[in-house]
């Protein structure tokens, strides 16, 4: 994995080591996850999913060094409601969006399958990511939801199966597209691909 912005990447590491160091479980998800598996672009922040509860978000924030944005109240919010909440380093700009993970039976399987990636930029460090076919079903719902016009959504996602196409579980991708109710946005981005 080759980012296209060093300091985004400096800014995930210094946050991934803090989960880490913590024992909070996360992935990369996102346009990163999608330039992984996909065709790399530029991105304005970097979206992490983690597995949370108030007292180790609460010892996240706490230990966060300075020149972070951040803000106890709505992390903590974010927890119960099982949403997101931001950490902006102010240097950079970079913002990096913490999703909790949620408690749906996708939401649980996705988690389960993300990977260890290795960094290019970084030998022996290695990143947990979104599986490929994760990755794509997430930004089918995104596209969705956000009335089917987000080039960069649908972009993202012809560029995966393009790039992955004969490495992509298609049951699997099949079964949650039908879950999702994104089965009809799957086949016309296979097509389009």
């Amino acid at each position: 994995m080759t980012p296209e912005r060093p300091e985004a990447l400096r800014v995930a590491l210094e946050v991934i080591g803090l989960l880490d160091g913590l024992g909070i479980r996360y992935h990369l998800g996102g346009s990163y996850a999608s330039s992984v598996h996909g065709t790399p672009r530029q991105t304005q922040d970097i979206d992490l999913v983690i597995e949370v509860d108030e007292t180790s978000v609460t010892e996240l924030i706490s230990r966060l060094p300075e020149g972070y944005y951040r803000d106890l109240d709505i992390a903590l919010e974010a927890v119960r409601q099982r949403s997101s909440f931001n950490l902006i380093h102010l240097a950079s700009g970079v913002k990096i969006d913490l999703f909790v993970r949620g408690d749906e039976p996708f939401d649980r399987e996705e988690f389960a399958r993300s990977r260890e990636v290795a960094l290019d930029s970084a030998p022996g460090r290695t990143l947990r990511v979104k599986s490929a076919e994760d990755t794509i079903l997430r930004k089918l719902q995104w596209f969705r939801l956000g009335g089917e016009v987000s080039d960069r959504q649908w972009t993202d996602v012809l560029g995966i199966l393009a790039n992955q196409e004969a490495a992509l579980d298609f049951d699997y991708l099949r079964r949650w597209a039908r879950e999702l109710e994104v089965s009809d946005l799957l086949e016309r981005a296979r097509e389009d691909a």
